[in-house]
């Protein structure tokens, strides 16, 4: 779908998506896209709804936010991702496991969009430990 926007007196048409077809580009179902979308994870929607009383997105804006991923996707497929990841997993090894190592590593891979669950199964904990240590 497109949408005539005002931007500096300049008629523009962007390109936009309903949250099934972000949800499609991204290749997750539509339902973890609206949990990404409501924990910043993915850009919010564009203010008000189409005719058919549906948020829209900005579909460049999808196609450039880095998506969270397990490892193997977008932020997740760096370089740097993987190398947090096997840190976590050395981390894990160590015995006892120095938890605030563990907690710092989690904060710097959810800064970097990696997936709760690959990183709490790299630092050896569930994901209910990993969220409770992320909550403020």
């Amino acid at each position: 779908m497109s949408e005539h926007h005002e931007h500096e007196g300049v008629d523009a048409i962007a390109e936009t998506w309903t949250s099934v077809e972000c949800a499609q580009h991204w290749g997750v179902k539509t339902t973890t896209w609206v949990g990404y979308v409501s924990r910043g994870q993915a850009p919010a929607p564009l203010p008000g709804t189409d005719e058919r009383r549906r948020k829209r997105w900005d579909a460049d804006e999808v196609r450039r936010f880095p998506r969270p991923g397990a490892g193997r996707s977008r932020a997740g497929a760096s370089d740097e991702a993987e190398a947090l990841l096997s840190r976590m997993r050395e981390t894990a090894a160590q015995d006892p496991s120095p938890r605030q190592e563990q907690k710092a590593l989690l904060a710097a891979g959810q800064e970097r969009g990696l997936e709760i669950s690959a990183m709490a199964r790299a630092l050896g904990v569930s994901r209910r430990t990993a969220h409770t240590w992320l909550a403020p």
